[in-house]
């Protein structure tokens, strides 16, 4: 089975990661880690998950991030803020600052998980590092 890998760095206010599916690339950004708690903290980087492809009714075409201990609904959906996240990954082609606060951003994030789930089978491993 294909694997997707995320590569992640923490930081406090923040997860900022590096997404890989085999030459496709683009960055992640996700809540700091706060002990895997509902809705404010970023999902553990412990073994392998499955992946699969998902319609949401609150964000439409996503990737369902199954077997997340203790969590439901993990989603790997277009967002550009922290602030639009509940424990689920944003994708993004760049890292930057958009807004007036200090916690990083990522750019173009509906056409980077537009070209993301274009390449992806229905069904993959997700590995966080």
């Amino acid at each position: 089975m294909d694997t997707l890998k995320i590569d992640r760095k923490y930081f406090d206010d923040c997860t900022v990661g590096r997404l890989t599916f085999g030459d496709f690339q683009c960055f992640t950004l996700e809540l700091p880690w706060l002990d895997n708690k509902t809705n404010i903290s970023c999902i553990p980087a412990a073994g392998a998950y499955q992946g699969e492809k998902y319609t949401s009714r609150a964000n439409g075409n996503c990737i369902a991030i199954i077997n997340v201990m203790d969590r439901t609904h993990i989603q790997i959906h277009s967002a550009n803020y922290t602030r639009q996240i509940k424990g689920c990954v944003a994708v993004g082609d760049s890292i930057k600052f958009l807004d007036s606060d200090t916690i990083p951003d990522v750019t173009n994030s509906k056409n980077t998980l537009r070209n993301l789930l274009d390449i992806l089978p229905d069904r993959f491993l997700i590995e966080i590092v």
